[in-house]
């Protein structure tokens, strides 16, 4: 009911979820976990539309985003307002679109998830490939997906998050 999800982001979402379901289906993993999982596709973008102040308002004390990326920390302090208590679901949702060096399979698969779901237009065959390899090993293409997208900061001028950089030194 507090999502702010504009009609261009309705489509994302569910892919997004759908391809989580997938890996988690194709993983078998024990019911709460393909959850988790599930919720975390749902609620990783809900406050990707909502107004700057409020998207500051529940960021709180996140100085260093662009607006544009406050709405993973306002929706997972939204979720902890609402009583959730799996504490890797918040996690992943605040900083999917960075990284963290601290998350366990949740976050990086919502974090592969974002990028591979089938909608974007870029590299559609590389990332079509990148998505069916998941299952296969996790890990290995965790790497190439954060490799895929610290590549794209570099070569846009973007800066490196500190976060992003951690995740790296972690999965490489």
């Amino acid at each position: 009911p507090w999502a702010r999800v504009s009609e261009r982001r309705m489509g994302h979402v569910p892919r997004v979820t759908a391809l989580l379901d997938r890996w988690a289906d194709a993983l078998a993993l024990p019911a709460d976990e393909a959850a988790a999982w599930h919720d975390a596709g749902v609620y990783h973008d809900a406050l990707r539309d909502a107004p700057e102040g409020e998207l500051y308002r529940l960021a709180g004390d996140v100085t260093d985003y662009t607006v544009e990326m406050l709405h993973g920390p306002a929706a997972a302090a939204r979720l902890a307002q609402d009583g959730e208590s799996r504490v890797e679901l918040p996690d992943a949702v605040r900083l999917h679109t960075v990284g963290s060096s601290a998350w366990g399979r949740l976050g990086r698969a919502l974090y592969m998830a974002d990028y591979l779901e089938p909608g974007r237009k870029f590299c559609r065959a590389d990332r079509a490939y990148l998505a069916s390899q998941v299952p296969h090993d996790f890990d290995a293409t965790c790497r190439e997906v954060l490799r895929a997208r610290l590549d794209w900061s570099l070569r846009e001028g973007m800066r490196l998050f500190p976060e992003a950089v951690a995740l790296w030194n972690v999965v490489r």
